[in-house]
């Protein structure tokens, strides 16, 4: 679903009303019909999810898969739709709205005999939500481009967020890739009332670990994983599942096959690249559950045809490189029937699914010795002849101390590329004179001390709920689904999932380094023995051994990056450093980085084509 709202004054004329929605209309590929109501000079244009104007007055959609806890709402939710549920839960309880709902949610209310706008995004942030708050009113929407689409929401790019997504890959939450536009994180509700715009957090979670026989947690988890699952097949239309042969996808997919045996599609992508491909665990899965199965290996061909059109499908520059498998697999669903994709996302950010939590763990025990240990050791290091500082052990011992002394969430970004190469080296002067070299991370250090009284493990999982799943994940999954003309939804991240997580004690979490036992321990009985032994690998894709091996992608993406020269962010120099590094070796390191920055460069070459950017 998209919707587009703008609250302006009286003045805006029907005829002025039809231009902006046929602007939305050209700027946004969008196959549903367009709906929209004005009340009192309020715009409200909504289409292909649900919209609902009260009798009362208020204007109301939502976008997503609520679920409501009050039966009375469960029955006009029924009978008349998610959005005449939500304009009445709004009757009920006002702004409090949001605890009436669980489940998978963008939402926004108008009220204009209040004069009062509510907006929210359920707990994790499984949907998306960006505004503009200027002098003539608020403007929102489920995509940038839709709030771009009003003429009152200028198009500048933010420096700030230029760095920031060179620094994660992505333009991380609340702020956008626009100076003037904002997103909303998970869990955040914004109230705008007598011209001013409040967010404020109305939900965090409580790590209470709990001391239960560790078999009743691993039932609790199993039977709302299958319940989730179940929800969602029992919802109309045919369903299949994403399938990559890891924890969660084989999870997910065997609890479609549980819930409709014999009837569950699975989905899976390959990579004729030795160490990248697992279509071997996912025929595994698909054999073990009895699933219709269905595969396809990508090729360096298809990724020189899609990547341009995935760069400018994006609201924001977008650096993940996994989403084009994504956007295969899911146009390989929809080719055979599919309405509603299920994706596996979360598992890890819930259970202690990747390795950094692992490496972190290893740091704790530096920092329980006490000080005059602490202080003894780093003397004692920086006393030792200069002859044996680099040799083993020393070395390591020196590198162990340096990484240790660094406090969380800090610490996680030890090999980040911005930390390994002067950003002075990278960026133009006037470009680093306009921004805050730590925003990125301080950004990260406000979510990690939310939580004072969880574990080092609990906040570095719940940070992953942000800055890993809502910012990056799934907007990528979500705009590729979107892409491909297919829903998707991510059963692990219902609210009970996400409620039992934080009862599990982090100490089953991560058990001596190894992750997800807990989970593991949980579906031992339920998935192939192969995929529980099996390490953690994901959707990587073979970019940097492609480019060298496969001279269109190569101009593709040398001649892409290359065009940055022309922009006043990066200096030449780094430009043509960034594309010889890659020649030189490290295939897989560099080419991450000429991914992003190709990314990157596609993107605005594409929103600059179409108005949408002012770099």
């Amino acid at each position: 679903m998209a919707w587009l709202f703008g609250c302006r004054d009286a003045s805006l004329a029907a005829e002025t009303l039809e231009r902006l929605l046929q602007e939305v209309e050209r700027k946004v590929l969008c196959p549903a019909p367009l709906r929209y109501a004005v009340a009192d000079g309020r715009l409200c244009a909504a289409f292909g999810g649900e919209a609902h104007a009260a009798a009362d007055g208020v204007l109301a959609a939502i976008a997503g898969f609520p679920r409501w806890k009050d039966p009375d709402l469960v029955a006009v939710a029924r009978g008349l739709g998610h959005a005449a549920a939500l304009a009445e839960a709004y009757r009920r309880r006002g702004e409090a709205l949001v605890e009436e709902i669980l489940g998978a949610f963008s939402l926004a209310v108008i009220d204009p005999a209040r004069d009062t706008v509510v907006l929210a995004l359920d707990r994790i942030g499984q949907q998306h939500l960006y505004y503009s708050q200027g002098p003539e009113g608020l403007v929102f929407g489920s995509s940038a481009d839709l709030v771009l689409a009003h003429p009152a929401v200028g198009r500048e790019i933010d420096s700030q967020a230029v760095f920031d997504y060179v620094y994660s890959h992505h333009c991380p939450s609340p702020g956008s890739i626009y100076r003037q536009v904002r997103k909303l994180e998970g869990a955040q509700r914004l109230i705008f009332r007598d011209g001013k715009a409040e967010v404020e957090r109305y939900w965090q979670p409580e790590f209470r670990e709990d001391t239960s026989p560790r078999e009743d947690l691993a039932e609790r988890l199993r039977n709302a994983v299958f319940d989730a699952v179940a929800r969602f097949g029992e919802a109309g239309g045919t369903v299949g599942a994403f399938l990559s042969g890891g924890l969660d996808s084989s999870t997910v997919a065997g609890a479609l096959a549980r819930a409709s045996p014999g009837m569950a599609r699975t989905f899976s992508i390959g990579f004729p690249v030795q160490g990248y491909d697992e279509l071997a665990y996912a025929r595994i899965a698909a054999e073990h559950f009895k699933t219709r199965q269905f595969d396809y290996y990508l090729t360096p061909d298809d990724a020189v045809a899609a990547i341009p059109s995935i760069a400018a499908a994006c609201d924001e520059p977008f650096g993940n490189s996994s989403a084009l498998p994504t956007y295969f697999c899911a146009k390989l669903a929809k080719a055979h029937g599919v309405d509603l994709l299920l994706g596996g996302d979360g598992g890890d950010e819930l259970f202690a699914g990747n390795a950094r939590y692992a490496k972190q763990q290893w740091f704790e025990p530096y920092g329980a010795l006490p000080g005059r240990v602490r202080n003894g050791l780093e003397a004692g290091l920086r006393a030792l002849p200069a002859a044996l500082t680099g040799r083993f052990p020393a070395q390591k011992i020196a590198r162990y101390v340096e990484q240790a002394r660094v406090p969380l969430p800090d610490r996680l970004h030890d090999y980040n590329f911005l930390h390994r190469v002067a950003p002075a080296e990278v960026f133009a002067a006037d470009f680093l004179a306009a921004i805050e070299l730590d925003a990125p991370l301080a950004a990260q250090r406000e979510c990690y001390g939310r939580l004072p009284e969880a574990s080092a493990l609990n906040r570095m999982l719940y940070l992953d709920w942000k800055i890993t799943l809502h910012d990056n994940d799934l907007v990528k999954v979500n705009r590729m689904c979107e892409l491909a003309g297919i829903s998707v939804a991510y059963p692990m991240l219902d609210d009970e999932v996400v409620e039992l997580s934080c009862r599990v004690p982090s100490r089953l979490k991560l058990r001596r380094g190894k992750l997800r036992w807990f989970y593991k321990q949980a579906f031992g009985g339920f998935l192939p023995e192969a995929i529980l032994r099996k390490s953690k690998h994901g959707f990587g894709l073979p970019f940097g051994i492609w480019l060298k091996e496969h001279p269109p992608l190569r101009d593709l993406a040398y001649d892409s990056v290359s065009q940055l020269k022309r922009r006043a962010y990066f200096l030449p120099g780094f430009i043509d450093a960034a594309i010889r590094m890659h020649r030189s070796g490290h295939s897989g390191y560099y080419g991450e980085l000429i991914w992003i920055l190709m990314m990157l460069a596609l993107w605005l070459d594409a929103k600059e084509s179409r108005g949408a950017a002012s770099p």
